[in-house]
């Protein structure tokens, strides 16, 4: 348990590897679940795609897309991410492609916890949570007196 691997099915270069887990973890803490198992896989646009049709019978590309097994307070979850698709959307938004892998990987792990992007109203809400999770991607965490 509390295991999050994050592998690369293409030529994809994760750089920062250990700082997403890190952030992650706390993400998954800051929404007051426990980690289960988390796996999370780059894959090219024509990879997801492929899912996409076979698994949610949809015919288009999109950026991240979320298995969730997860249990009443664990989240356990496969999250497939288009390498492809962050990084156009990196680009079209003037963020890094670092960003935006944080930013869908946090939006494949919100989903797990009740939230959704169906309608104007769920995509704003989850939007805002994205955000204000993606603050602290390069944030350190205060140190507590427990921790000194």
């Amino acid at each position: 348990m509390d295991n999050i691997t994050i592998s690369a099915q293409n030529d994809f270069e994760l750089s920062n590897e250990a700082s997403l887990v890190a952030w992650l973890k706390r993400c998954v803490n800051l929404l007051q679940m426990q980690i289960g198992e988390i796996h999370i896989s780059l894959m090219s646009d024509e990879s997801l795609l492929e899912i996409n049709k076979k698994h949610l019978n949809h015919n288009d590309y999109t950026d991240v897309i979320t298995f969730d097994y997860s249990s009443q307070n664990t989240i356990h979850c496969d999250i497939a991410v288009s390498t492809d698709r962050v990084s156009e959307n990196a680009d079209n938004e003037g963020v890094s492609t670092e960003n935006e892998l944080a930013r869908v990987m946090i939006h494949g792990i919100l989903h797990c916890v009740g939230f959704n992007d169906k309608t104007e109203g769920d995509k704003r809400m989850m939007h805002h949570k994205e955000n204000e999770l993606l603050k602290l991607f390069h944030v350190e965490p205060k140190s507590t007196p427990s921790d000194v």
